[in-house]
């Protein structure tokens, strides 16, 4: 499997003349939109602004987390397994989100070639 680097290193190679010219990527505004699902972002921030009124502003909750997200997570996720009800996927990326706003001193260290998604 290609990683961005990858792509990156070939595109600029052939851009520099480099290598045989080769099937151009889409522009990056256009893999944005491909790699994007309007419908779950809608039901996301929907929820997202209910919380707004169930738990305040998200702001607020910055450096000081009031929630158990992780546990939160785990149990929609053991809930999804069973029923394959698409909500909990919605909660378990806003919770994701809050947790992740929630405690701005955790590391955030990228990792190109780490773990990725399982084949069926």
């Amino acid at each position: 499997m290609k990683t961005v680097h990858d792509y990156l290193r070939a595109r600029l190679f052939q851009q520099a003349g480099i290598f045989e010219p080769t099937e151009l990527a889409p522009s990056l505004d256009v893999i944005a939109r491909m790699q994007s699902c309007p419908i779950f972002e809608e039901y996301r921030k929907n929820r997202m602004i209910m919380g707004y009124f169930r738990y305040g502003s998200l702001q607020s909750q910055i450096g000081r987390a009031k929630y158990d997200n992780i546990g939160s997570i785990e149990k929609r996720l053991s809930i999804y397994k069973s029923d394959h009800n698409r909500e909990h996927l919605v909660d378990i990326a806003n919770l994701a989100m809050i947790e992740f706003a929630t405690h701005p001193n955790y590391p955030f260290k990228a990792a190109d070639d780490g773990i990725h998604t399982q084949h069926l």
